[in-house]
Parts: structure tokens; C-alpha cells; sequence
């Protein structure tokens, strides 16, 4: 996908979020994140908006803190997303593409912008499918390619880095597949007692594959949803639920 899609997937994805959250109300449970209220969601997404944009409009080459959210509520909250959504959209839009600028996992991208805008495009989507889930409702949908890209990026990025926490004493092969998307939306991870390692293809025997239309598996590995499908030993899994939160 090009960073142009992205950008256009941020701009949506985040309108209707703020959308869901206004609908909500911010003291609404949000039932694929229990320990939060609409608040919260809204302050999180808004604030990694803002942290992200003052990275790609700044320059900055090594991480900084997050910025604490004002201490709003209700409707101002919402507006105070809404801005925050803008200037993210905006700072991005006005990037060089030569830009440079930190970035945090070694997803395949051709430039920091390009890590930058792909990133928040699945940060708000999965947060968007939260708002919603408050809210109640038919979820917006999610386009078959976009959730093979997200996919990718949580597989081959987030764990690939050496925080996941994705692994075991024995090595153990899973094998992940989105069956409506193409013979080459599979992936095999390998998993062991160091971070795993994954390529985009069948290349060996799986002791257990996770499968399904490409948007609710993207939604399950982000454990929003239940896996569509198990087959083979149900404990990777069980593994997967309990060990891959980011």
C-alpha cells in the first residue's frame, strides 16, 4: 500500500472515531479493553497523535515521552481528539519524503513518513473499533488489504522486536493465514525463547494454524475478537492470547 492510502485510512479511521466516542460518552465501558472508559481510549489515541506528530514535525531521531492529556472531559475531550487527529493528518500531509526521523520497530518501510503514516492508520483503526464497541453497534469495516498490511506489521514488526514477549522454552512453528486475501497473506512464525521470527509464506509444517477473513483475523491478533478458526493444537493459541499484547 502506498503512504497516500494510509493517510486517507488515518483521516477516516480517526473521524470516526471521535464519532463513536461522542456517541458513547465518554463514561461508556469499552468492552474490548476492560479496564477502560471511553476517557481513556480518547486520551491514549489522542495523545500518541500528538507524540507522533511532534516526531515526524520535529525531526527528532530518538524517542521521547508522551505529553499527559489535558484534563478534559465529555465533549471538550472529544474536541481535544479531534485537534489532535488534525494535527497528526496535517503534519504528515505536509512531510517531506525524505524525511528523517525515529522510528521504533524494523516493519518494512521505505521511510520514516512512510513507518509514520502506516502506523497511526493501524493505531486508529483498532482504537476506532474500540470507540465503536462502546458505543454498540455494526463496526465500520475494514478493507481485506489494509488488515493483510496490519497483519504483516504486527507479525513481521512489533514481533520482531526483542519487547515481544511472544515465545517458548521449545520451538514451536504457527502458522497464521487470512483466506480471502490472496495465496500470499500467510505467514509461519517460529517461535522460541527469543523474539520469533517470521516470513510471509507456508514454508514448512505448523502445529496449529490461525485462520480467517482477513479483517477479523487482523481484529483477533490485535485480541479484540476471537480467532475465526484454530486448527491443529488449540495451546498456541491459548500462547497467542496470553503472550502477545502490545
Amino acid at each position: 500500500m502506498e503512504t497516500a492510502e494510509f493517510l486517507e485510512i488515518l483521516n477516516r479511521e480517526g473521524r470516526l472515531l471521535a464519532a463513536a466516542a461522542a456517541e458513547a460518552g465518554t463514561d461508556a465501558k469499552v468492552p474490548t479493553c476492560p479496564e477502560w472508559q471511553v476517557r481513556d481510549l480518547v486520551r491514549h489515541t489522542g495523545s500518541v497523535h500528538r507524540w507522533a506528530a511532534s516526531l515526524v514535525a520535529e525531526g527528532h531521531t530518538v524517542p521521547r515521552p508522551l505529553d499527559d492529556p489535558p484534563e478534559l472531559d465529555g465533549a471538550e475531550l472529544v474536541d481535544w481528539y479531534r485537534d489532535s487527529h488534525r494535527l497528526l493528518v496535517d503534519t504528515l500531509a505536509a512531510a517531506p519524503a525524505d524525511l528523517r526521523c525515529w522510528t521504533f520497530h524494523p516493519a518494512p518501510n521505505p521511510s520514516p513518513l512512510a513507518f509514520w503514516t502506516r502506523r497511526q492508520a493501524h493505531e486508529t483503526t483498532v482504537h476506532r473499533y474500540d470507540a465503536e464497541a462502546a458505543r454498540g453497534g455494526a463496526p465500520s469495516p475494514i478493507a481485506p488489504g489494509f488488515a493483510v498490511d496490519g497483519i504483516d506489521e504486527l507479525l513481521r514488526g512489533f514481533h520482531a522486536r526483542s519487547r515481544s514477549r511472544l515465545r517458548s522454552e521449545e520451538p514451536r512453528v504457527l502458522r497464521v493465514r487470512a483466506v480471502d486475501a490472496g495465496a500470499d497473506a500467510v505467514w509461519t512464525v517460529r517461535l522460541t525463547a527469543e523474539p520469533p521470527v517470521t516470513v510471509r509464506a507456508a514454508e514448512e509444517p505448523a502445529e496449529t494454524e490461525l485462520s480467517g477473513p482477513a479483517d477479523q483475523l487482523y481484529l483477533a491478533l490485535w485480541n479484540r475478537t476471537a480467532v475465526p478458526q484454530v486448527t491443529g493444537d488449540a495451546s498456541l493459541a491459548t500462547l497467542w492470547r496470553e503472550r502477545s499484547g502490545i
